[in-house]
């Protein structure tokens, strides 16, 4: 556990080390969530050998702020992008992947400058995390809005992308991930059937994480492990 300084005030966060990691994960919580809602999720990672940091946004958990506020993009960016550097500074050696559910895709997305530059210009021009740094990306439930769908879309070039969703999501409809995972060498799309949007939390919680764990040790890890 530890605090850090963002924008609305200090924010709380979660690491879970584990000896011999050989590579770690950065979480950003959707809405209403925070670090304290993914135990389950972080030992399953943990028992793989993936160190594992999790955020209370502003206003959620221990973190300060209005929960009620409503959230601000560039804030949100600005936030994962010192929480992003933290981790980092706490594990230079393991490669890292930044994963985020929901509200958390649309922050990772747009930390690395890859949002519709109709969503926030000025954060789709500044990239506060530079594309190179994740070694990965995972995105669960990821919402339309966050999804540049032009085929010839600008921007940085994404990490690896690992996109997790529910073929029954009705807060973030699967076909417009279904069309930009398709126009995406990088991206790798797993449906789940009979799921919706809060995939960690669901009945199929337990085959989401062991696919993420699946994914990361053979496309994050696996490059480092190799001689």
């Amino acid at each position: 556990m530890g605090f850090f300084d963002g924008v609305r005030g200090r924010l709380h966060y979660r690491n879970r080390p584990v000896a011999g990691a050989a590579t770690g994960l950065v979480l950003l919580p959707g809405t209403g969530q925070h670090s304290g809602h993914y135990h389950e999720f972080a030992r399953q990672l943990n028992g793989a050998g993936i160190a594992v940091w999790t955020l209370d946004p502003a206003g959620q958990g221990l973190s300060e702020g209005d929960p009620g506020a409503r959230p601000v993009l560039s804030e949100l960016v600005a936030d994962a992008a010192t929480f992003f550097a933290l981790a980092r500074a706490q594990a230079p050696e393991l490669p890292l992947t930044l994963m985020g559910h929901s509200l958390g895709a649309i922050t990772a997305l747009a930390a690395l400058g890859a949002t519709p530059p109709a969503l926030d210009p000025a954060v789709a021009a500044n990239p506060a995390v530079p594309a190179d740094l994740p070694a990965g990306l995972v995105l669960c439930g990821t919402p339309a809005r966050a999804l540049d769908d032009r085929a010839d879309a600008a921007g940085p070039r994404l990490p690896p992308v690992l996109a997790v969703h529910g073929v029954d999501d009705r807060r973030a409809p699967i076909d417009p991930v279904r069309a930009w995972a398709r126009r995406r060498e990088a991206v790798e799309l797993r449906e789940y059937t009979d799921a919706g949007h809060d995939l960690l939390h669901e009945r199929v919680r337990a085959r989401v994480a062991a696919d993420i764990v699946q994914w990361t040790q053979e496309i994050v890890a696996g490059p480092v492990r190799r001689p």
